[in-house]
């Protein structure tokens, strides 16, 4: 007489799959609804876009990393280094940290870039300060001879003597993708709940001298706040600049919005585009004159100029 397998232990590992499925439809569903709500002022989130028109080639990052890949690729600029520079580093980080600050690590390494103070790298404070980090990690690469024009892996290894330097490898179609969005042509958007403030510009100033130098520069006084307004710092490209002074106005304008955040920055404009913390899903808009009752309506920059508001 044959045997008739019991249904039931199929059935119950069905039920499973399918409850299993629900709840990951939910949570997904969660944090879509989390996304979209308030403008872009649910959870925090931070995309970096290639194509300032929204083509191909994005990467998503938390503020944290956001804030710690705008830092090394603001160091980079600020040094006059070439893109490639900047993807070695920004490739590096990613595969050494994942682009955190980390507080450990193999051994004695640390921060960025697993740097190690046993190994001449600084000071464990030093090394935990992503601006210091980047710089001395430039400082060792463009030493290499003819580094930008040697495979990512090679020029990574040649500077960090990592154990696995084929792993730097699998990051370098991300790293170009933030050279693009902090530097190039791209976009840098973060979504999230807008500042509580207040901020303080002598602050973003003091973080922007560090990087770029007042030489680099010109600068209008940090405006108090007032009543009905933001406080503001200003920024203008010198006039004999050309890309350069570009570039690093580009850059400037997607540290604003990556340190948002931290900084308490509720705008930023720079040219016709604009950026406001908690509006428009995190995105840069057209600002000036035309958008009115917009996020960032009147608050244009001229050319050139790089305008930061801080959360009053």
């Amino acid at each position: 007489m044959s045997e008739t397998r019991d249904p039931r232990p199929r059935r119950r590992r069905l039920l499973r799959t399918a409850m299993g499925l629900l709840v990951l439809m939910a949570v997904i569903g969660y944090f879509a609804v989390q996304r979209a709500s308030n403008g872009g002022g649910g959870a925090p989130f931070c995309l970096a876009d290639a194509d300032a028109a929204g083509g191909e080639g994005t990467y998503e990052m938390s503020p944290e990393q956001a804030a710690n890949a705008a830092t090394i690729v603001a160091v980079g600029v600020a040094k006059g280094l070439p893109d490639r520079a900047v993807t070695i580093a920004l490739a590096t980080a990613m595969q050494e940290s994942a682009l955190r600050n980390l507080d450990h690590g193999d051994r004695d390494s640390l921060g960025l870039f697993q740097q190690r103070p046993s190994q001449g790298w600084g000071t464990p404070e030093q090394i935990t300060d992503p601006v210091y980090s980047a710089g001395i990690f430039y400082d060792h690469l463009v030493e290499v001879p003819g580094y930008s024009r040697l495979p990512l892996t090679v020029a990574a290894q040649k500077v960090q003597r990592s154990g696995y330097p084929q792993a730097y490898a699998k990051h370098e179609p991300d790293a170009t993708v933030l050279t693009a969005a902090f530097a190039g042509g791209g976009s840098v958007n973060c979504g999230g709940p807008a500042p509580r403030g207040p901020g303080d510009p002598e602050k973003v100033r003091a973080s922007l001298f560090r990087i770029f130098g007042k030489d680099a520069l010109h600068t209008l006084p940090a405006k108090p706040a007032e009543a009905g307004r933001e406080a503001e710092v200003a920024l203008v490209e010198k006039r004999d600049g050309g890309e350069a002074a570009s570039r690093r106005s580009r850059t400037m304008a997607h540290w604003a919005v990556a340190h948002a955040k931290e900084l308490d920055i509720s705008r930023v404009s720079y040219g016709a585009r604009g950026w406001a913390a908690g509006k428009d899903g995190g995105r840069w808009r057209a600002s000036g004159a035309g958008t009115k009752g917009s996020a960032v309506d009147s608050h244009h920059a001229a050319p050139g100029e790089v305008r930061i508001f801080l959360a009053r």
